[in-house]
């Protein structure tokens, strides 16, 4: 099945209270940007405006001192005098006022507090009537005779920090514009990443296994995408497996249900005594499928993931036991030999209940003669091997576990057995087709100092 990706836009905005990431993203930007704004064009914005202002009144200030110097070296102080003042800076207008502020001659208001002030000798600024004027002293013989008032129009001075701050504020809406643009790109880059995991979250409660999350170059996104990609393929993995297992389980109980069915028929129109015979051995048969079925239930409840303790030559010998009665019926024989002081194995015993059980069904339906269970040390682990002396297998080991012997009288089939072996960390193999074939479980010892795991099978080994 073809994986299945979750594209941008495939993520419908979830029901409930909250805020989109991308509009707190964007709106969280937008408003540190304009903060940042702010607080960089105000204080400029007022500087600015102080600067206009001071060099307005330098100006004038030059303006007003060049004029007294020039009239302090003129004869005469009336109307006259402020005659041939062309050098004046552009814009600035003067005007001759008496020591207490009254309007000599030239430009300006009537009276003016600015000029009055100048009388005790020194320069002095102010705004009066519309004007920004700087005043200063004519000297005559230690006294002030005159002052000069040199102004110009405050809205000259108001219009040049107006269009200032309008300057500052056009590039401040600039600049906010820009980062909004930036702040939208950003969201997305980061939403769109967290939606799409969204939907991988949705499809995966869905049922789909399949889905995979583009990359995004956002290593935490990715590393989720990757992390729920991992998690979809073990779901899905485990969900097959236990969906085969169900079908599997399902399928190969109907054999024994058929054997025990039908010969329970077959004894009510039998003689007394194969009656009872027969019933005894229908009794036997749902025993076994009885406890065959309580060993899968239990095996299906079962979350160690492979980590209890088995003794193997003690579950070999119970297996041995169970099925004894079956193979003495089909005039065989079943011999146990196990090897002392073996290892405890790390595994599950109901998983290798199932598996040892389904091998000599195996042997007991197809193979011919004796019937022989083998536990064994290989070093690193546990061999369990079951054999018979029955012309074995024509198919090699891939076809043995790829497809359900016909004829079984029951258990899980060689396939799941194999799914169950490798579930608990072990191996099913063929290790010898024909003749005399023999299957063996491989199992890893178990690790005394590992975290806590207890022996699930009691002590002691036996052979017969």
């Amino acid at each position: 099945m073809p994986r299945r990706r979750v594209q941008d836009g495939g993520v419908s905005e979830a029901k409930g209270g909250g805020v989109r990431l991308r509009r707190r993203v964007l709106s969280s930007i937008v408003a540190v940007t304009a903060c940042a704004v702010l607080l960089f064009t105000v204080p400029l914005a007022w500087a600015m405006a102080e600067v206009y202002r001071r060099g307005a009144v330098v100006l004038l200030q030059r303006d007003a001192i060049w004029v007294a110097a020039k009239l302090g070296s003129r004869p005469t102080l009336g109307p006259e005098a402020l005659a041939g003042l062309e050098e004046l800076s552009h814009g600035v207008a003067v005007g001759l006022y008496t020591p207490v502020g009254r309007q000599v001659a030239g430009d300006g208001p009537p009276a003016s507090p600015v000029a009055a002030r100048a009388g005790d000798g020194g320069l002095h600024q102010g705004i009066e009537a519309g004007h920004l004027a700087v005043a200063a002293p004519v000297i005559r013989g230690r006294r002030v005779a005159v002052t000069v008032r040199v102004w110009m129009p405050w809205d000259s001075v108001t219009d040049r920090r107006t269009r200032a701050w309008l300057l500052l504020a056009s590039l401040g809406t600039v600049v906010v514009a820009l980062s909004a643009v930036l702040a939208w790109h950003l969201a997305r880059r980061v939403a769109v990443p967290l939606e799409r995991l969204t939907g991988i979250a949705r499809a995966l409660g869905e049922g789909d296994f399949t889905v995979q999350a583009p990359r995004t170059r956002i290593r935490e996104a990715d590393l989720a995408g990757q992390a729920l990609a991992a998690t979809a393929r073990r779901l899905g993995a485990v969900l097959e497996r236990e969906r085969r297992f169900t079908t599997a389980v399902s399928h190969q109980l109907r054999t024994p249900l058929t054997a025990l069915v039908l010969g329970l028929e077959a004894a009510q129109t039998a003689p007394e005594g194969v009656r009872r015979e027969a019933v005894a051995t229908a009794l036997r048969r749902a025993e076994h499928l009885a406890e065959t079925v309580e060993e899968l239930l239990r095996l299906a409840r079962e979350t160690h993931h492979g980590g209890i303790a088995v003794d193997a030559a003690l579950l070999a010998e119970r297996v041995a036991d169970r099925h004894r009665a079956a193979v003495l019926e089909a005039g065989r024989r079943l011999i146990v030999r196990c090897e002392d002081g073996l290892a405890p194995v790390r595994g599950s015993e109901a998983a290798i209940t199932q598996i040892l059980g389904t091998l000599l069904d195996n042997a007991l339906t197809h193979g011919h003669g004796e019937i022989r269970l083998t536990v064994a040390d290989v070093g690193a682990g546990v061999a369990m091997e079951v054999g018979d002396d029955g012309p074995g297998l024509r198919a090699g080991d891939e076809a043995a576990f790829t497809g359900r012997l016909p004829g079984a009288r029951h258990g899980i089939g060689l396939p799941l057995a194999r799914s169950l072996a490798e579930a608990e960390g072990g191996r099913l193999v063929l290790r010898r087709a024909a003749p005399r074939p023999v299957f063996s479980l491989l199992l890893p010892v178990h690790d005394p100092d590992g975290d806590g795991m207890r022996t699930a099978v009691g002590e002691g080994s036996g052979s017969s």
